[in-house]
């Protein structure tokens, strides 16, 4: 097969790779946005998600680009911790957590009414980024990776 023409399984998993990396895009806009421009100072565990997720924005975009489908290896494992973080928040956000182990010191509190955008909760959508992101990168695990 002539070089550059991508089989109908490598247009597919370059499509995982792209939507993730348009995701994990979004989400470091957003974040930068609601910080920046919105002026919302991040509480904690909004921190400790940007820490995994800006990552993801540069590195998927390599690997989309670079049709790095052994991206898998590095990215699903910063995207699994990410969401760790992101569903600790999400159920102490969703009071399901005890209050005696919020991680919120001195500043914004990690469960208060402000961690809302548009009505929609700030770490329901770090979660669903994450997980979309994961889900999105399982196709390119199981695919041979280009060297």
């Amino acid at each position: 097969m002539p070089d550059g023409l991508l089989t109908t399984a490598g247009r597919h998993t370059w499509a995982y790779l792209f939507t993730a990396w348009i995701i994990a895009l979004a989400a470091t806009a957003g974040a930068l946005f609601i910080g920046e421009v919105m002026g919302q100072t991040p509480c904690n565990l909004c921190w400790h998600q940007r820490v995994f997720m800006f990552p993801l924005a540069v590195i998927l975009a390599v690997a989309t680009f670079r049709e790095d489908t052994g991206i898998w290896r590095y990215a699903l494992p910063i995207a699994g911790l990410g969401w760790l973080i992101a569903a600790f928040h999400s159920l102490l956000y969703a009071g399901i957590t005890p209050e005696a182990i919020k991680p919120c010191g001195q500043g914004p509190s990690c469960s208060s009414a402000d961690m809302t955008v548009l009505g929609l909760p700030l770490p329901y959508l770090s979660l669903a980024a994450f997980t979309a992101i994961a889900v999105l990168l399982i196709p390119a695990s199981r695919k041979k990776s280009n060297v």
